[in-house]
């Protein structure tokens, strides 16, 4: 046998290899997924520990909370779930914290800049939920300690 058909004998020998371990690798890749978030640990309700909320009804409301987003339940909630966290995390929404002033400088921002489209009669309420359940707070960075029995370095 020649070298050249000697090398070429290798070359497919690893080529299948290779093959064979991209294989084995995708398996194993597909089997631990599907252990780690499989429904395997069926509860006797039928739901299985990964269940945070079911998804024939994305809007249940628990202790007052909007189970989905995490929002508050109160009126103008429906109007800003339905048009903020379509584009943006209901988290980030509550973080800002704005008065009425900045939410309508921020909407309109958001319009001009970021292809965000008319809220109409919507704008009033989604600024109004959001001020009456998320108002500023006049703090800084974060609170003041308090109860602190301070000693002094020498």
């Amino acid at each position: 046998m020649s070298e050249q058909n000697k090398f070429w004998k290798s070359s497919r020998r690893i080529y299948r290899f290779l093959i064979v371990v991209c294989v084995l690798a995708l398996v194993l890749g597909i089997v631990i997924f599907y252990m780690n978030h499989g429904d395997t640990d069926i509860k006797e309700n039928g739901e299985n520990e990964y269940t945070t909320f079911s998804n024939d009804d994305p809007d249940r409301i628990e202790d007052g909370i909007h189970v989905r987003t995490g929002l508050v339940d109160a009126p103008g909630l429906q109007e800003t779930v339905t048009n903020c966290t379509s584009c943006h995390s209901a988290k980030l929404v509550m973080q800002n914290r704005m008065s009425a002033e900045r939410w309508h400088a921020t909407i309109r921002w958001m319009r001009e800049t970021q292809n965000l489209w008319p809220l109409g009669e919507n704008e009033d309420i989604i600024v109004d939920y959001l001020v009456t359940n998320y108002p500023p707070k006049n703090k800084g960075r974060r609170e003041t300690l308090t109860d602190v029995d301070w000693y002094e370095l020498k």
